[in-house]
């Protein structure tokens, strides 16, 4: 159905609308639509959790077009059935609005699917199929052309040139929607880049960002000329953004621009064991803003690239992602040493996560005063899953292994002299607490 059968149609609405049949007409429009509301609750379904991924979408997608599809068959019924008596123009023109919400919905459905990876087409989707589907309605019933002419009268002058209000609203439009084939094409070579193996992961991710904002850049360059925007507009608006950066935004500029030299010179990668800003932790995300580290308790702290460019960084995994850790333990002066430092060393081996090359070592700290002072080192390589839960289980098992073989772990002892003068001589006792 055209444009100009619309027109008619809307001409036959409202020569009806003086005739007592545009009663019978709203009547059957109104019963039309509660019946579709009536059978879309019912056939509102929902995938089992456990179904397919496909059988879950389609049925998300049913859900959306169900309510708009059925008004739109009950109407064509409800227009055969009045039709044996009145003229029924006003559900003629109901019936091509209905199809075209049914398309609207689908397709911005498929449009959210098609770019997941972009969280506010989300929240959006309902938003912008209504919008859609209002431009799309205007234009069928033929007032989307007077909108059009009225915005194309409102004109503003940006340096040299003329502008009308239509000029920047289908700029906007458009650069929209080709920024969104941009970002379409730029997630997919994103995924492509990262299914990479022979690049490093932090190549990977410089080439997406790279080529996401090349795609932008040029996505905008090529969208505005076709719609009769001069690029030279673009000066006025780069001067602003230049005076922006030195004054206000040269932190936000400085950030981005040390997380492409982080990203380059593959300083910090993603997994390393890094100190930061305060802050230790495996780096779990790297953008061109700021870098992810996730500590061991969980906590997530987010640091600025220039932060990790400025100051010093201890990077715990940067050549070698093994880490030594050592547990100290005191044993009595009557102990057997080689015997204590061979039990030391097996149970450090029996860890199914300390290394065995580099071996575990023993080793004789000090002679202290209430005993010897003994340190077991060790090497694991996977420290972003803990390090004190290592300490922990080889202290148990050590004290396990003590008391069964008898060996004491002194505590502090003190002598203590207690002198009495008499014409005898003096008198001496000891005691240990």
């Amino acid at each position: 159905m055209n444009e100009n059968q619309i027109g008619r149609l809307l001409a036959g609405v409202w020569s009806d609308a003086h005739e007592p049949a545009i009663l019978w007409q709203a009547g059957a429009l109104v019963l039309c639509l509660a019946a579709a509301w009536w059978l879309a609750r019912l056939l509102q379904w929902r995938a089992p959790d456990d179904s397919t991924e496909t059988l879950k979408r389609g049925a998300a997608a049913f859900r959306r077009v169900v309510f708009p599809l059925l008004a739109m068959l009950l109407l064509v019924a409800g227009r055969a059935a009045l039709g044996h008596w009145y003229i029924s123009n006003l559900l003629s023109v109901a019936i091509p609005l209905f199809g075209a919400l049914v398309g609207t919905r689908f397709a911005a459905y498929l449009l959210r699917l098609g770019f997941s990876s972009v969280g506010w087409l989300e929240t959006f989707e309902r938003s912008i199929a209504t919008l859609v589907w209002v431009a799309l309605a205007l234009h069928l019933t033929g007032v989307l052309p007077e909108i059009v002419n009225w915005l194309m009268e409102v004109e503003f002058t940006a340096g040299k040139h003329q502008l009308s209000l239509w000029t920047l609203l289908s700029a906007a439009f458009w650069i929209g929607v080709t920024l969104l084939l941009a970002m379409w094409a730029g997630a997919a070579l994103e995924a492509r880049l990262m299914r990479a193996a022979g690049l490093h992961s932090s190549l990977r991710v410089v080439f997406a960002r790279l080529g996401k904002a090349a795609l932008l850049i040029v996505a905008v360059l090529v969208v505005l000329p076709l719609i009769g925007v001069d690029l030279t507009v673009l000066s006025v608006f780069g001067g602003a953004l230049g005076v922006g950066l030195g004054l206000g935004l040269q932190k936000i500029a400085s950030n981005y621009l040390s997380g492409f030299i982080i990203l380059l010179d593959r300083s910090i990668r993603l997994g390393d064991m890094i100190t930061a800003d305060n802050q230790y932790g495996e780096v779990t995300k790297i953008t061109t803003r700021y870098v992810v580290v996730r500590s061991l308790a969980g906590v997530e702290a987010i640091i600025p690239n220039d932060t990790l460019v400025t100051t010093t960084v201890l990077n715990h995994s940067y050549s070698d992602r093994s880490v030594r850790l050592v547990v100290r333990v005191q044993v009595a002066y009557g102990t057997d040493m080689a015997g204590v430092l061979g039990l030391l060393l097996e149970v450090a081996r029996r860890h199914p996560r300390v290394l065995q090359d580099p071996e575990p070592t023993a080793q004789v700290l000090q002679l202290a005063e209430s005993g010897v002072d003994l340190e077991l080192g060790f090497w694991i390589r996977d420290p972003e899953r803990g390090s004190q839960n290592v300490r922990s289980d080889i202290s148990v098992d050590l004290l396990a292994v003590f008391s069964a073989r008898g060996i004491e772990i002194p505590f502090p002892q003190r002598e203590v002299r207690m002198l009495q003068g008499n014409s005898g001589g003096q008198v001496s006792n000891s005691a240990a607490s």
